[in-house]
């Protein structure tokens, strides 16, 4: 297939693009490198440095893909919080201009990368596909759910194929945000450079900590399905955050000092995916423990500044 994949200059997309190819799809890129880095790109894919808001650039781009992964959005919960007009200005209306694009142009297969914030604070774990979606906490929140139902709505009114993943806790090489707000890229580059490591609720938290090689292959699994599907991408495994703190610091052979930030308004106690949907219909299921995600992750950091 030849896909064209929003947001490849990302941590998660820079991995899917290299799988794709791997696997003998054709990778087409676009991203405006206000979030990305370039030198993530695999040199065989086809890149574009342009926004979502360019929907005239979009469809002289799309015509002859098969198929759309979305994965181009804002994604800093603190700073949608601050910024609320752009999250829904670059992750609601990009994701439409986006899908407008696609439909001006016939491609009608979209991949979207969603998130398990969609769910909110569960009722019960582990969460399933069907449970009800929860109050949003925070701006980002509403955005995933607004481009979730875009996503549904050109699949029910323009007989879009739609496949969303709602993702439980990425983590691996590559992860280079700026800000960067996502705890275990954190955790370890703090304890490399030996300074205190930040960590709210004293990391009583339980999360389910996927390894980035691990759902990128969701992606391409998704790629033949037609019609409408909704996957976690999960471990079904539940972590407690000061225990990913503690096996760093066995892996590195050190410790450094917490730095206690406290609570933090809008975390939820516990998010643990039932993954047995994408097991049955996909053949997916995630194949790398967590210390060994944390050793390569650790190994990665190691080479930078």
């Amino acid at each position: 297939m030849k896909v064209l994949v929003t947001g490849g200059a990302g941590f998660i997309g820079s991995h899917v693009n290299k799988l794709l190819i791997d696997q003998g799809h054709t990778v087409t890129v676009i991203d405006n490198l206000s979030k990305g880095h370039k030198d993530l790109l695999d040199l065989r894919v086809s890149f574009h440095q342009i926004g979502l808001e360019n929907q005239q650039e979009l469809e002289q781009i799309l015509p002859g893909h098969d198929a759309v992964i979305h994965m181009a959005s804002f994604i800093e919960v603190g700073e949608s919080v601050k910024k609320p007009v752009e999250f829904a200005e670059n992750n609601i209306v990009g994701t439409v201009k986006l899908l407008e694009a696609m439909k001006n142009t016939g491609v009608k297969k979209m991949i979207f990368s969603s998130s398990a914030c969609v769910y909110g604070k569960p009722e019960k774990l582990p969460i399933k596909e069907e449970d009800p979606l929860g109050e949003q906490e925070n701006p980002y929140g509403i955005t995933k759910v607004s481009m979730e139902d875009f996503c549904k709505f050109y699949h029910t009114i323009h007989g879009f194929d739609v496949t969303l993943l709602r993702y439980f806790n990425p983590y691996g090489p590559g992860e280079l945000h700026e800000p960067e707000t996502h705890a275990i890229p954190n955790f370890i580059k703090s304890t490399l450079s030996k300074t205190p490591i930040p960590l709210y609720w004293k990391g009583e938290q339980t999360r389910d900590f996927i390894y980035i090689d691990d759902l990128a292959e969701a992606h391409v699994l998704a790629l033949p399905l037609t019609g409408l599907h909704i996957y976690n991408v999960g471990t079904e495994t539940g972590v407690k955050v000061i225990d990913v703190v503690k096996k760093i610091f066995e892996l590195v052979g050190y410790e450094v000092p917490i730095d206690d930030k406290g609570e933090r308004k809008g975390d939820v106690p516990e998010l643990v995916a039932s993954s047995e949907k994408i097991q049955k219909e996909l053949g997916w299921s995630a194949k790398v423990e967590l210390e060994e995600g944390l050793r390569k992750t650790i190994d990665f950091f190691k080479t930078k500044p």
